[in-house]
């Protein structure tokens, strides 16, 4: 199937590229050349401009977006809104809110125009071993997504979870899920690390991941941390957070559900940013291997 891609950054050049192993046409772009020049070596069409893209598709058109989420989506469709006809599809694939993804939907569905929310889990790994993703929207727009999708995930890694907003609401959870993991994590390796023996602990690491019930790929992901910087004396305990676990605890509360570990996951993260923990800096170098995220280096 042929589709356009825009946004090449950290997991969009690398959805691209796993397209294109597939064997679909995939025009891209994006507001930097050099992404857009990796992907058209790669067997891709690229273009600098969003209307030549537009233009080099053929309707009914699906376009894929992966470019951050809140205004910069909004600012987007206003843009393609008057280049698309009736029956194209566009696909939010990057972290929004999921009350965005319905207003959107509805706002697209007065002009004839589909749209699906995609959660996608897999980070920078996601070229090799592929996409979770959670798709939310109509039946019918999901459906013609499906040779991409089956591209793009393992076998059995994609599910239409609902209507308009759910991809979104579920992706908001699973993110909630994970912070609270890594934060587990970090505070059993900072407990380890403070007592009287001397563990090796990317070596405790690679032992729980052989048939332990706290086995995980996030576990795999801080033996490498751990092997490459055992003291991780290299980066901060300084952790970001993306939005994502701030909107589930939202809900949290809104609905009055019991989520005491994902909210203090969160507040942690807050806290980080005052402090410089070893705690925190297994949450940053989790956050570098799983997605390609940036930390904060010790001055020298």
């Amino acid at each position: 199937m042929e589709l356009g891609f825009i946004g090449l950054g950290r997991m969009g050049l690398n959805m691209t590229l796993r397209l294109l192993r597939g064997g679909h046409r995939v025009v891209v772009t994006d507001k930097s050349r050099e992404p857009i020049d990796q992907a058209v070596r790669q067997g891709g069409e690229g273009h600098a401009r969003l209307e030549d893209l537009v233009a080099a598709l053929r309707p009914p058109r699906i376009l894929w977006v992966m470019i951050p989420a809140g205004h910069p989506v909004d600012e987007l469709i206003a843009l393609l809104e008057p280049k698309l006809g009736k029956g194209d599809l566009l696909v939010d694939g990057g972290n929004s809110n999921y009350r965005d993804s319905r207003r959107r939907q509805e706002a697209l569905a007065a002009k004839g125009i589909l749209f699906v929310d995609a959660g996608v889990s897999g980070g920078i790994w996601g070229l090799e071993n592929g996409y979770c993703m959670m798709l939310g929207g109509e039946p019918a727009a999901v459906q013609r997504l499906g040779p991409a999708l089956d591209t793009l995930a393992p076998p059995g890694g994609w599910l239409h979870v609902g209507g308009p907003g759910a991809g979104h609401f579920a992706k908001m959870v699973h993110n909630g899920i994970e912070y609270g993991m890594m934060q587990a994590y970090a505070e059993g390796f900072e407990l380890l690390r403070a007592a009287d023996q001397p563990y090796d602990l990317a070596a405790i690491a690679r032992l729980w991941n052989r048939g332990s019930v706290v086995r995980s790929w996030l576990l795999e992901l801080a033996g490498r941390a751990l092997a490459k910087d055992p003291g991780l004396q290299g980066i901060k305990g300084w952790v970001d957070d993306s939005g994502e676990g701030r909107w589930m605890v939202e809900e949290a509360v809104k609905r009055g559900v019991p989520a005491p570990v994902l909210a203090l996951s969160l507040f942690n993260r807050f806290r980080s940013r005052q402090t410089d923990s070893f705690g925190d800096k297994m949450l940053a170098a989790l956050r570098a291997e799983f997605g390609g995220h940036a930390v904060k280096e010790r001055a020298k």
